[in-house]
Protein backbone atom coordinates (compact mmCIF):
# COMPACT_ATOMS: atom_id res chain seq x y z
CA UNK A 1 0.00 0.00 0.00
CA UNK A 2 0.89 3.61 -0.50
CA UNK A 3 2.39 5.26 2.77
CA UNK A 4 3.42 8.74 3.68
CA UNK A 5 7.38 9.08 3.88
CA UNK A 6 10.40 11.20 3.85
CA UNK A 7 13.42 10.08 1.70
CA UNK A 8 16.55 11.51 1.79
CA UNK A 9 20.82 10.11 1.63
CA UNK A 10 22.79 7.61 -0.39
CA UNK A 11 23.72 4.41 0.68
CA UNK A 12 22.04 0.79 2.16
CA UNK A 13 18.70 1.36 2.70
CA UNK A 14 17.21 2.24 6.23
CA UNK A 15 13.77 2.28 6.89
CA UNK A 16 12.53 4.16 10.11
CA UNK A 17 9.74 2.94 12.17
CA UNK A 18 7.67 5.35 14.60
CA UNK A 19 6.06 4.34 17.91
CA UNK A 20 2.19 4.38 18.06
CA UNK A 21 0.65 7.71 18.10
CA UNK A 22 3.81 9.34 17.03
CA UNK A 23 4.78 10.44 12.85
CA UNK A 24 7.19 9.78 10.64
CA UNK A 25 8.92 13.59 11.76
CA UNK A 26 10.00 11.89 15.31
CA UNK A 27 13.03 11.16 13.33
CA UNK A 28 13.40 14.51 12.00
CA UNK A 29 16.77 15.16 14.52
CA UNK A 30 18.30 12.14 13.34
CA UNK A 31 17.43 12.08 9.65
CA UNK A 32 20.77 13.95 8.34
CA UNK A 33 23.03 12.29 10.50
CA UNK A 34 21.67 8.62 9.50
CA UNK A 35 21.48 10.22 5.65
CA UNK A 36 24.92 10.53 5.79
CA UNK A 37 26.05 6.81 5.39
CA UNK A 38 21.99 5.56 4.09
CA UNK A 39 19.20 5.97 1.86
CA UNK A 40 17.08 6.53 4.82
CA UNK A 41 13.27 6.35 4.75
CA UNK A 42 11.43 7.36 7.31
CA UNK A 43 7.90 6.07 7.24
CA UNK A 44 4.07 6.82 8.56
CA UNK A 45 2.87 3.39 9.72
CA UNK A 46 -1.04 2.83 8.15
CA UNK A 47 -3.53 4.59 10.22
CA UNK A 48 -0.71 7.28 11.93
CA UNK A 49 0.66 10.17 10.91
CA UNK A 50 -0.36 11.14 7.24
CA UNK A 51 -0.33 7.65 5.92
CA UNK A 52 -4.59 6.22 5.28
CA UNK A 53 -5.59 3.54 7.32
CA UNK A 54 -5.58 -0.25 6.71
CA UNK A 55 -7.96 -1.71 4.00
CA UNK A 56 -11.15 -2.64 5.62
CA UNK A 57 -11.71 -5.61 7.61
CA UNK A 58 -7.47 -5.42 8.20
CA UNK A 59 -6.65 -5.57 11.85
CA UNK A 60 -4.06 -3.74 13.41
CA UNK A 61 -1.64 -5.56 14.63
CA UNK A 62 2.33 -5.81 14.63
CA UNK A 63 2.17 -8.07 11.96
CA UNK A 64 0.04 -6.68 9.92
CA UNK A 65 1.64 -3.01 10.12
CA UNK A 66 5.22 -4.53 9.22
CA UNK A 67 3.57 -6.29 6.71
CA UNK A 68 2.36 -3.33 5.32
CA UNK A 69 5.94 -1.31 5.43
CA UNK A 70 7.46 -4.25 3.82
CA UNK A 71 5.02 -4.35 0.53
CA UNK A 72 5.64 -0.48 0.81
CA UNK A 73 9.37 -0.69 0.93
CA UNK A 74 9.21 -3.26 -2.62
CA UNK A 75 7.03 -0.77 -4.09
CA UNK A 76 9.89 1.34 -4.09
CA UNK A 77 12.20 -1.13 -5.17
CA UNK A 78 14.22 -2.00 -2.01
CA UNK A 79 15.17 -5.14 -0.96
CA UNK A 80 16.08 -6.40 2.31
CA UNK A 81 16.73 -2.98 3.77
CA UNK A 82 18.20 -2.06 7.78
CA UNK A 83 15.33 -0.89 9.86
CA UNK A 84 15.30 1.15 13.42
CA UNK A 85 12.31 1.50 15.30
CA UNK A 86 11.45 3.10 18.74
CA UNK A 87 8.05 1.83 20.80
CA UNK A 88 6.06 0.30 18.91
CA UNK A 89 8.20 0.26 15.60
CA UNK A 90 10.93 -1.28 17.96
CA UNK A 91 8.59 -4.19 18.26
CA UNK A 92 7.93 -4.16 14.33
CA UNK A 93 11.89 -3.97 13.37
CA UNK A 94 12.22 -6.85 15.78
CA UNK A 95 9.29 -8.94 14.24
CA UNK A 96 11.04 -8.38 11.00
CA UNK A 97 14.00 -9.26 12.12
CA UNK A 98 12.05 -12.90 13.24
CA UNK A 99 11.04 -13.43 9.62
CA UNK A 100 14.36 -12.88 7.87
CA UNK A 101 13.14 -10.13 5.51
CA UNK A 102 15.84 -7.66 6.50
CA UNK A 103 19.19 -7.25 7.06
CA UNK A 104 19.63 -6.23 10.52
CA UNK A 105 17.58 -4.38 13.47
CA UNK A 106 17.52 -1.23 15.92
CA UNK A 107 15.26 -1.22 18.34
CA UNK A 108 14.99 1.97 20.84
CA UNK A 109 12.55 0.99 23.65
CA UNK A 110 10.69 -2.02 22.15
CA UNK A 111 7.33 -2.23 23.08
CA UNK A 112 6.27 -5.97 24.53
CA UNK A 113 8.80 -6.99 26.98
CA UNK A 114 6.15 -5.98 29.81
CA UNK A 115 4.74 -7.65 32.70
CA UNK A 116 1.18 -7.29 32.80
CA UNK A 117 1.12 -4.01 35.35
CA UNK A 118 3.87 -2.37 33.30
CA UNK A 119 1.74 -2.47 30.10
CA UNK A 120 -1.38 -1.58 31.57
CA UNK A 121 0.49 1.33 33.10
CA UNK A 122 1.39 2.22 29.52
CA UNK A 123 -1.75 1.68 28.07
CA UNK A 124 -3.10 4.27 30.69
CA UNK A 125 -0.49 6.80 30.03
CA UNK A 126 -0.77 6.69 26.23
CA UNK A 127 -4.42 7.30 26.30
CA UNK A 128 -3.98 9.74 29.05
CA UNK A 129 -1.68 11.41 26.15
CA UNK A 130 -3.90 10.80 23.18
CA UNK A 131 -7.11 12.56 25.36
CA UNK A 132 -4.46 15.48 25.87
CA UNK A 133 -3.61 15.81 22.05
CA UNK A 134 -7.85 15.82 21.63
CA UNK A 135 -7.08 19.26 21.45
CA UNK A 136 -5.17 19.48 18.33
CA UNK A 137 -3.48 22.61 17.66
CA UNK A 138 -5.36 24.77 19.93
CA UNK A 139 -6.53 24.25 23.17
CA UNK A 140 -5.12 22.65 25.28
CA UNK A 141 -1.72 21.32 23.72
CA UNK A 142 -1.12 25.26 22.83
CA UNK A 143 -1.50 26.19 26.13
CA UNK A 144 0.95 23.50 27.36
CA UNK A 145 3.71 24.67 24.82
CA UNK A 146 3.24 28.13 26.34
CA UNK A 147 5.99 28.07 28.91
CA UNK A 148 8.64 25.72 29.89
CA UNK A 149 6.93 23.75 32.80
CA UNK A 150 3.73 23.68 30.51
CA UNK A 151 6.36 21.82 27.80
CA UNK A 152 7.86 19.64 30.62
CA UNK A 153 4.18 18.24 31.57
CA UNK A 154 3.30 17.75 28.20
CA UNK A 155 6.46 15.63 27.10
CA UNK A 156 8.37 14.85 30.34
CA UNK A 157 7.15 11.08 30.01
CA UNK A 158 8.53 10.61 26.62
CA UNK A 159 11.63 12.40 26.66
CA UNK A 160 13.85 13.73 29.09
CA UNK A 161 15.00 17.09 27.92
CA UNK A 162 11.55 18.83 26.81
CA UNK A 163 13.34 22.09 25.88
CA UNK A 164 15.05 20.53 23.29
CA UNK A 165 11.84 20.28 21.43
CA UNK A 166 10.97 23.20 19.74
CA UNK A 167 6.79 24.04 19.99
CA UNK A 168 5.95 23.29 16.63
CA UNK A 169 7.35 19.72 17.27
CA UNK A 170 5.20 19.53 20.29
CA UNK A 171 1.88 20.83 18.43
CA UNK A 172 2.31 18.27 15.32
CA UNK A 173 2.96 15.35 17.67
CA UNK A 174 -0.12 16.25 19.85
CA UNK A 175 -2.30 16.46 16.61
CA UNK A 176 -0.37 13.04 14.82
CA UNK A 177 -1.36 11.56 18.47
CA UNK A 178 -4.95 13.19 18.86
CA UNK A 179 -5.94 12.41 15.20
CA UNK A 180 -4.90 8.71 14.51
CA UNK A 181 -7.66 6.39 13.47
CA UNK A 182 -5.40 3.62 14.29
CA UNK A 183 -4.26 4.10 18.02
CA UNK A 184 -7.31 2.27 19.62
CA UNK A 185 -6.77 -1.26 17.97
CA UNK A 186 -3.26 -1.30 17.44
CA UNK A 187 -3.59 -0.85 21.57
CA UNK A 188 -5.70 -3.58 21.94
CA UNK A 189 -3.71 -5.82 19.42
CA UNK A 190 -0.73 -5.11 21.71
CA UNK A 191 -2.27 -6.73 24.78
CA UNK A 192 -1.98 -10.11 23.86
CA UNK A 193 0.98 -9.63 21.68
CA UNK A 194 4.19 -11.63 23.10
CA UNK A 195 7.38 -10.88 22.31
CA UNK A 196 8.86 -11.68 18.65
CA UNK A 197 10.34 -15.56 17.32
CA UNK A 198 14.23 -15.05 17.79
CA UNK A 199 15.22 -13.05 15.23
CA UNK A 200 17.13 -14.38 12.34
CA UNK A 201 19.70 -11.60 11.32
CA UNK A 202 21.73 -9.48 13.49
CA UNK A 203 19.69 -7.08 15.93
CA UNK A 204 20.90 -4.03 18.32
CA UNK A 205 18.65 -3.37 21.38
CA UNK A 206 19.00 0.14 23.00
CA UNK A 207 16.79 1.68 25.61
CA UNK A 208 16.95 5.67 27.47
CA UNK A 209 18.02 5.50 30.45
CA UNK A 210 14.90 7.91 31.89
CA UNK A 211 12.53 5.70 29.77
CA UNK A 212 9.14 6.48 31.82
CA UNK A 213 6.79 5.20 29.37
CA UNK A 214 8.55 1.68 28.96
CA UNK A 215 11.08 1.57 32.34
CA UNK A 216 14.51 -0.38 31.50
CA UNK A 217 14.95 -1.48 35.13
CA UNK A 218 13.11 -4.38 34.11
CA UNK A 219 12.08 -4.15 30.52
CA UNK A 220 15.52 -4.30 29.37
CA UNK A 221 16.28 -7.23 31.56
CA UNK A 222 14.16 -9.22 29.99
CA UNK A 223 14.50 -7.85 26.40
CA UNK A 224 18.34 -8.75 26.87
CA UNK A 225 17.52 -12.35 28.07
CA UNK A 226 15.09 -12.79 24.70
CA UNK A 227 17.80 -12.04 22.60
CA UNK A 228 21.03 -13.47 24.44
CA UNK A 229 22.72 -10.32 24.78
CA UNK A 230 22.83 -6.79 26.58
CA UNK A 231 21.01 -3.60 25.69
CA UNK A 232 22.51 -0.61 24.95
CA UNK A 233 21.47 2.20 27.83
CA UNK A 234 21.44 5.61 26.50
CA UNK A 235 22.45 8.33 29.07
CA UNK A 236 20.37 11.08 29.47
CA UNK A 237 17.46 9.71 27.30
CA UNK A 238 13.80 9.01 27.35
CA UNK A 239 11.36 7.08 25.26
CA UNK A 240 11.81 9.02 22.29
CA UNK A 241 15.72 9.22 22.64
CA UNK A 242 16.02 10.64 19.07
CA UNK A 243 15.33 14.37 20.73
CA UNK A 244 17.19 13.63 23.61
CA UNK A 245 20.60 12.51 22.10
CA UNK A 246 20.42 12.74 17.89
CA UNK A 247 24.21 11.90 17.85
CA UNK A 248 24.19 8.94 20.42
CA UNK A 249 21.15 7.98 18.48
CA UNK A 250 22.52 7.82 15.04
CA UNK A 251 25.73 6.38 16.36
CA UNK A 252 23.74 3.65 17.68
CA UNK A 253 21.65 2.78 14.52
CA UNK A 254 24.50 2.95 12.06
CA UNK A 255 26.82 0.97 14.46
CA UNK A 256 23.63 -1.48 14.56
CA UNK A 257 23.83 -1.54 10.61
CA UNK A 258 27.49 -2.15 10.45
CA UNK A 259 27.17 -5.42 12.13
CA UNK A 260 25.47 -7.04 9.64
Amino acid sequence: MELAYDRRGSGPPLVLLHGIGHHRQGWLPVLDLLAERHDVIAVDLPGFGESPPLPAGIPYTPETLGGAVEEFWRGLGVDAPHVAGNSLGGYIALDLASGGTVRSAVALSPAGFWSRPEHLYARMVLRVLRATAGAGRGGLAAALTSTPWGKAAAMGLLVARPDRISDEAVLAAAHALGTCPGFDETLEAMSWTPPPAPPKVPITLAWGEHDRLLPPYRQAVRAARWAGQRVKILQGCGHLPMSDDPALVARIVIEGSRDS
